[in-house]
C-alpha cells in the first residue's frame, strides 16, 4: 500500500547486454569469407561474458581481417599496417581495467608486424589475440603472404611460391614467455567458439591461430582443407579445449595432448601431414608485463608531479 513502511527491497536487474549491443554495421567481407564466422563467434563471446562495450577495445592493423573493429559496437582502433600490437600493449599497460582484443592477419602480423608480434608474446600482457590466416594477401588482391604454402600461385609468384611458409603456431611457441597458444578453423564454429572462450579466460597473451578460407583468392585451398577429414586432429585433454560429444565426433582423428608440455606442442606444430585443432600450450604462471604498468593510476596531479621530480632529481649533477 502506498506510504506503508516496509522492509522489502527491490533488487533491480543490472544491465544485460544482448548481441545487438555488440553488433555494428554490415560486414563488407566477401560472401563465404571466414571472417564472418569469427565475427559472429566474437559477438557471442562478448554476450556470454557480458563485457561492457564501454570497457572493451578491439585493435587491428591493415588487411581484410583488420576491418574487424568497424563491426564491433565497442571501442576500436584501426591502426597502421603491422602496428596493432604496440597500440594494444599501450592501451593495456595504462588501462588494465579494459578488455583488449587484437585481430590481425597473416600479412599484418607475420610480415611487417613480425617484430612487434614477437615482443608482444614475450610481454605476455593480458589480451586476446586472433590471427586470421588465409595464406594470401586478400585486400590487395592475391599476393604471396609469409604463410603461403610452397607452390602457391599469386600475382607476386606467378610460377608458384619458392620459399617455405612461416608457421604462426611454431613461431609463437618459440618465443620466451609464451603462455597460451591454440589453433582452430573457421569452418568449425563450435570448436572456434570454445577456443576463443578459453583464450579470453586465460590471464596473459592468448594467441589463437584461426585457419581461414578465402573463397576468392584461395578457393582450391579452402576446398582441400574442409574435405580432407584425415588431416584434422582434435587435441583432447582435461586441461585443453573441450567441445561437446557431438562436435568431437565430427573429428575423424583425435590425440591426447597435455598443454603444459611445450616440447610436445612444438612437435605437433611442425608436423606436416596433420593440422591439430585445440590448445597447444598454456603456462598460467608466466609473468605479465602489464602487472607493472599502472602503479600510479590513482595518483593526483600533485602526486604525479612529485613522483616525476623525484625521478628527475636522480640525474641532477
Amino acid at each position: 500500500m502506498y506510504g506503508l513502511k516496509s522492509e522489502l527491497e527491490l533488487d533491480l536487474a543490472s544491465k544485460h547486454y544482448s548481441l545487438e549491443d555488440y553488433e555494428k554495421g554490415v560486414a563488407r567481407w566477401c560472401p563465404g569469407c571466414g571472417d564472418h564466422g569469427v565475427l559472429t563467434n566474437m559477438h557471442k563471446l562478448l554476450r556470454e561474458k557480458q563485457l561492457d562495450p564501454a570497457k572493451t577495445v578491439f585493435v587491428s592493423g591493415i588487411g581484410c581481417s583488420s576491418r574487424f573493429p568497424h563491426y564491433m559496437d565497442t571501442y576500436g582502433f584501426h591502426g597502421l599496417h603491422g602496428r596493432a600490437f604496440p597500440v594494444a600493449c599501450g592501451v593495456k599497460f595504462r588501462r588494465p581495467d579494459l578488455d583488449v582484443f587484437v585481430v590481425t592477419g597473416d600479412g599484418d602480423c607475420c610480415s611487417i608486424g613480425a617484430g612487434a608480434w614477437i615482443h608482444a608474446v614475450r610481454y605476455n600482457m593480458n589480451m586476446t589475440v586472433v590471427l586470421l590466416n588465409n595464406e594470401i594477401y586478400g585486400l590487395t588482391k592475391k599476393q604471396t603472404s609469409p604463410t603461403s604454402r610452397l607452390g602457391t600461385i599469386s600475382n607476386t609468384n606467378p610460377e608458384g611460391s619458392i620459399l617455405p611458409p612461416l608457421n604462426p603456431v611454431q613461431t609463437t611457441l618459440g618465443v620466451a614467455n609464451a603462455s597460451f597458444v591454440a589453433q582452430t578453423a573457421d569452418w568449425n564454429p563450435a570448436h572456434m567458439y570454445e577456443t576463443l572462450k578459453a583464450a579470453y579466460e586465460h590471464k596473459g597473451f592468448s594467441f589463437v591461430h584461426i585457419i581461414q578460407r578465402c573463397p576468392i583468392f584461395q578457393a582450391a585451398l579452402g576446398d582441400e582443407l574442409t574435405s580432407n577429414k584425415d588431416a584434422m586432429v582434435y587435441l583432447e585433454h582435461e586441461n585443453g579445449i573441450t567441445v561437446n560429444e557431438d562436435i568431437a565426433k565430427t573429428f575423424k582423428n583425435k590425440a591426447n595432448h597435455d598443454p603444459t608440455n611445450l616440447s610436445e606442442a612444438m612437435h605437433l606444430a611442425t608436423e606436416d601431414h596433420h593440422i591439430h585443432m585445440g590448445l597447444y600450450y598454456q603456462n598460467k604462471n608466466a609473468p605479465c608485463y602489464d602487472d607493472h604498468g599502472a602503479s600510479n593510476l590513482g595518483f593526483t596531479v600533485e602526486q604525479k608531479e612529485e613522483a616525476l621530480n623525484i625521478e628527475l632529481d636522480k640525474y641532477a649533477i
